[in-house]
């Protein structure tokens, strides 16, 4: 077994590994980049060594660097986790060359899965079921859009390397293809490194089953059940789970069997992930074509840690060392079900784009880290740290096991609703929709779930209004209660000798305000009030940001956490967002311009799509900006004239800036 290792990750994943290795007694070096100096893999690491700066083409993408760094820790192996350079042929090759062992398969596997049209070539051969398609190496526009007519739309176009949704498009109509494919070369090449893609007919009703697999370097390959990861959002996963629901036993056999054949059919040695694209047909079976392999640790593998007992980062770690894989096929049981929920920096209910912050609150539920049990946690940030623009969206991973899947959906409600998140928006409220669903419960399952139940999933009131204001009103009682003495005269809340007191507190939730008032009666009841409702109230301070409540009828237990002005209120019945205006403070600010073209958030214009003196109209694709590694396109807020791009392509751009000057027709 190796004695020092260095991860060439960071986030979650590193701290997963290093947990491990720890556990048996290897030391481990992290590195890092300049954004990343005070990050918690960094800590959970016993050595550390600065890689470059925040972008990853200076820091972890640099193979060179990174290599240094393990020839000058003296490790004798790197892990790579997930992502940067996890499926880099040649970063596995340059690592066999300075005689460091790659935690993962050979080289001669990453390249024969990295181009997908190569890949299902080589799957063909073997035998593994694939979607009809086009896999050629010719990618001339002409003949892209002469298959795509061919096969039959829609069709879904994809980058032949690379994965995690970047890249990829569906296209419904034939006007449609030439953006389409320009938008997921563009992707891919920044993705990647390589715009090649391919064309395969859209599955209509598509479900995501990948099967995990691990091999030996003895020639022993072996699978560990298969991952549903069907709920998705722009081509990436939100919610996976093991086993996959509605799956029969010989179907599962079936797709398990094809999956070590195609790790058998490249030589693979190492954790890999087999991922196929299934369907019903019309007697409820189903038939399953082969996707990809992603010749990696995938973000989503705790799950199949919990249904099978096993540490797969342990086998990872035994398989490289040259140990033959520590069970046979026949020796591995599953129990139970389990899910994961990846809790992401993102606006759901803003077309899912990357959010930016400081995670001034962040509380988990009850857990275990990096073990099987009921709820675990998998995160590589705490609480103060910043969620930047450098890296992927993912905050944490909540995995949730119980006996049956009904005992692990109650279980993944009950740990989002305990989930606690305050400085920048999340998708947690959005994932406690998707958990409760009908489609999700009944496991109506498709890569369109999210799409087909928005009406549900998005846009959906936070806690009502009054329930929010009752927070907001027990934590400034709260705070005041603490500064109070005993003199009755020193007390903050309105008391008078004689008759009643009211006070009014502005608050603004989603751009609307509303005005709130508390009023207190000389017998001491209390009243809150908004327009012409009006609930009793008592509140009891519970200690810390916990709250005891009467409002009406209902009795809440709420946590509020105040930052500045803005206030976080949760409740059994979700949380909301509100902030409490000061009217003094803000009575200089004048009213802001509408209907201005800004970024939503930090990132690089990719390109303009519109040019100075074109008449547009409201909801034009006007600019398309590139953040925590995807592409997004921005439209026109109203209709208007273009006066000035205020940026070129590949500038950078800060969140809220204005990308371009928008006159009134």
């Amino acid at each position: 077994m190796f004695k020092k290792i260095l991860i060439a990750n960071r986030g979650e994943i590193a701290c997963r590994v290093a947990a491990t290795a720890r556990r048996l007694g290897i030391r481990t070096v992290a590195v890092y980049s300049e954004a990343d100096a005070q990050a918690r893999h960094v800590l959970a690491c016993d050595e550390a060594v600065a890689i470059g700066g925040p972008a990853p083409r200076d820091s972890y993408l640099r193979a060179d660097v990174i290599l240094a760094a393990a020839r000058a820790t003296g490790a004798q192996a790197v892990h790579p986790g997930y992502g940067f350079l996890s499926e880099n042929e040649g970063f596995a090759q340059a690592c066999a060359d300075a005689g460091i062992a790659f935690i993962g398969p050979p080289p001669s596997a990453i390249a024969a899965m990295g181009s997908k049209s190569a890949a299902k070539a080589l799957m063909e051969k073997a035998g593994v079921p694939l979607v009809p398609g086009y896999h050629g190496a010719d990618n001339d526009p002409a003949l892209l859009a002469a298959e795509a007519a061919r096969i039959g739309y829609p069709v879904l176009i994809k980058a032949s390397a690379g994965g995690g949704g970047k890249g990829m498009r569906r296209v419904d109509a034939p006007e449609d293809f030439a953006a389409a494919l320009a938008s997921c070369q563009r992707e891919a090449q920044a993705s990647f490194g390589d715009a090649h893609v391919l064309i395969e007919r859209y599955v209509l009703r598509p479900r995501h089953i990948e099967i995990q697999v691990f091999a030996d370097a003895q020639g022993q390959a072996i699978h560990l059940g298969e991952r549903d990861c069907s709920v998705q959002r722009r081509h990436q996963k939100v919610l996976e789970e093991s086993p996959a629901p509605g799956l029969s036993a010989a179907r599962r056999a079936e797709m398990g069997a094809a999956a070590v054949a195609a790790a058998q059919a490249v030589g693979y040695v190492g954790a890999g992930t087999v991922e196929f694209i299934a369907e019903e047909v019309d007697d409820g079976d189903i038939r399953f074509y082969f996707m990809e392999m992603n010749t990696r640790l995938q973000v989503e593998h705790p799950v199949t840690e919990a249904v099978t007992g096993l540490d797969l980062v342990e086998w990872q770690l035994r398989v490289a060392a040259g140990q033959p894989l520590p069970l046979a096929q026949d020796q591995v049981r599953m129990a139970g079900h389990a899910i994961e929920a990846r809790i992401c920096a993102e606006n759901p209910d803003g077309g899912f784009l990357p959010a930016t912050g400081s995670l001034d609150v962040l509380r988990w539920p009850e857990h275990v880290a990096f073990e099987r049990g009921a709820v675990r946690v998998d995160a590589g940030v705490r609480e103060g740290d910043a969620i930047s623009p450098h890296y992927d969206s993912m905050i944490a991973k909540l995995i949730v096991w119980g006996d049956n899947r009904a005992q692990a959906l109650a279980r993944l409600d009950a740990a989002l609703q305990a989930t606690r998140i305050v400085g920048l928006a999340t998708n947690v409220a959005f994932l406690r929709r998707v958990v409760n669903s009908n489609a999700f419960a009944t496991a109506d399952l498709d890569t369109a779930l999210i799409e087909r139940e928005r009406a549900v999933l998005l846009d959906q009131p936070p806690l009502p209004l009054h329930i929010a204001a009752a927070g907001v009103v027990a934590h400034s009682l709260a705070e005041e209660a603490a500064l109070e003495g005993a003199d009755p005269f020193s007390r903050r809340d309105g008391w008078r000798l004689h008759g009643g007191a009211r006070r009014h507190v502005d608050l603004e939730v989603d751009g609307q305000m509303h005005s709130v008032a508390l009023a207190r009666h000389h017998d001491g009841q209390c009243e809150l009030q908004i327009g012409d409702q009006h609930w009793p109230i008592t509140v009891r301070a519970l200690g810390g940001a916990l709250h005891d409540l009467t409002l009406g009828e209902r009795r809440l237990r709420l946590e509020v956490f105040k930052h500045g002005e803005r206030v976080a209120v949760f409740g059994p019945e979700g949380s909301a967002v509100l902030r409490e205006v000061d009217a003094i403070a803000h009575a200089g600010d004048a009213a802001g311009e509408g209907g201005r073209l800004t970024a939503p958030m930090p990132g690089k214009v990719v390109a303009f799509l519109a040019a100075a003196g074109d008449s547009v109209a409201k909801g034009q694709p006007l600019a398309v900006m590139e953040a925590m590694k995807m592409e997004h396109t921005l439209t026109a807020p109203r209709d208007g004239v273009v006066a000035e791009l205020l940026y070129g392509v590949g500038d950078q751009v800060a969140e809220g800036g204005e990308l371009l000057r928008l006159e009134p027709v």
